[in-house]
């Protein structure tokens, strides 16, 4: 028995002991816990070779995807999902790397900044093709129209999540 098949043999348990719990609801967020560790790992597999991991990754890549490389640590800690506490850290350890840097905002000499090195830049460019690539094997059994649909679903899901 596979680690999913495990969790829905104990929430099966949990129904028949509990017949009002919802067997549906509890394996859909029992599964996105199952997916999120299991991509989480195989990026971390995929990004071993450039000496950073999952969270790393996450961080640049919000950087990466900022209009000008740039964001305050709040910012980067909400887009990143993350704790300002492990931002911090997170921060700490790309900066000594080089991969990103700290700078006073010109603008608001009391705000701090954070902004994609050209090591930081460069660095991206060599792991977004395996990136890619392992979305695309993650993805591969799924019709583009299914994955659509996917995404719309887990939009809305979302949003349930937020606002319900």
């Amino acid at each position: 028995m596979n680690g999913f098949e495990a969790a829905e043999a104990r929430v099966a348990l949990t129904c028949a002991r509990h017949p009002a719990f919802r067997r549906t609801p509890a394996v859909v967020i029992r599964l996105i816990k199952h997916l999120y560790k299991r991509t989480q790992d195989q990026a971390n597999q995929v990004l071993r070779p450039w000496g950073i991991n999952h969270t790393e990754y996450t961080v640049l890549m919000m950087l990466f995807g900022s209009e000008d490389y740039r964001l305050g640590p709040s910012e980067l800690a909400d887009a990143a999902m993350e704790k300002s506490t492990n931002i911090t850290r997170l921060t700490d350890g790309l900066c000594t790397r080089g991969l990103i840097a700290r700078h006073v905002d010109e603008g608001d000499r009391r705000r701090v900044r954070l902004t994609l090195t050209p090591d930081g830049l460069a660095m991206i460019d060599a792991f977004l093709p395996a990136i890619g690539e392992m979305l695309a094997r993650q993805t591969r059994t799924i019709a583009a129209d299914d994955l659509s649909q996917l995404e719309s679903l887990l939009k809305h899901f979302l949003d349930s999540v937020e606002h319900g």
